[in-house]
């Protein structure tokens, strides 16, 4: 293994752990020895890869958009000439993996987006990294007759991230919808949108 292959391991192993802490301990368990620790490393060991605080909460944020756009598997949503069914399917399968196999990512997700309230610094960074996502959205919509594709964008993500706060960490945490559910829902929104298909 080369020395930039390494560190890039460390980096990743460091950003991983300080997901699991965020999302375990919220903010205030995320120090640099705590990350040592979890991750079985030699102390001093984060504080190599990311000397600051901010440098830590930055790969933390560049990692969970790396893992998240696995989980949105960006590059398997649907082709605008499916058609409504088919961007119904595309987002209820990216929401529901968020809701179920991937909770603590959205978890540490929320951890960040709290903290960039009370950090420009990072809330620069951490808008930046969600662009990519909007943007692809903003396209699935366009094409698909939107005329007002910011607007829709807008809504479709918020009802997503309510969706997800009020089942991951709100009062319907204790029974996520099923796919299906969250397929009707969606398809329901976009309805409202564009009208019934």
């Amino acid at each position: 293994m080369s020395v930039r292959t390494a560190r890039a391991a460390r980096a990743d192993l460091v950003a991983d752990t300080a997901l699991t802490l965020l999302a375990e301990r919220g903010m205030r368990g995320l120090t640099h020895r705590a990350v040592d620790e979890a991750a079985a490393l030699p102390q001093g060991s984060t504080s190599n890869v990311a000397r600051t605080r901010q440098a830590l909460l930055e790969l933390a944020v560049r990692r969970l958009a790396e893992r998240e756009a696995r989980v949105l598997a960006l590059e398997e949503m649907p082709d605008p000439r499916g058609g409504r069914d088919s961007l119904v399917d595309g987002l209820a399968l990216a929401s529901h993996r968020s809701l179920t196999r991937n909770r603590e990512l959205t978890l540490a997700r929320y951890e960040l987006a709290l903290e960039a309230t009370r950090r420009p610094e990072l809330r620069a960074y951490f808008d930046a990294t969600g662009a990519r996502f909007r943007d692809q959205l903003g396209e699935l919509v366009a094409a698909m007759g939107s005329t007002a594709p910011e607007r829709h964008v807008l809504s479709l993500v918020a009802w997503a991230d309510g969706l997800l706060f009020s089942c991951v960490a709100g009062s319907f945490n204790a029974e996520p919808p099923s796919l299906e559910e969250v397929r009707a829902g969606l398809r329901e929104l976009l309805d409202g949108m564009f009208g019934s298909a």
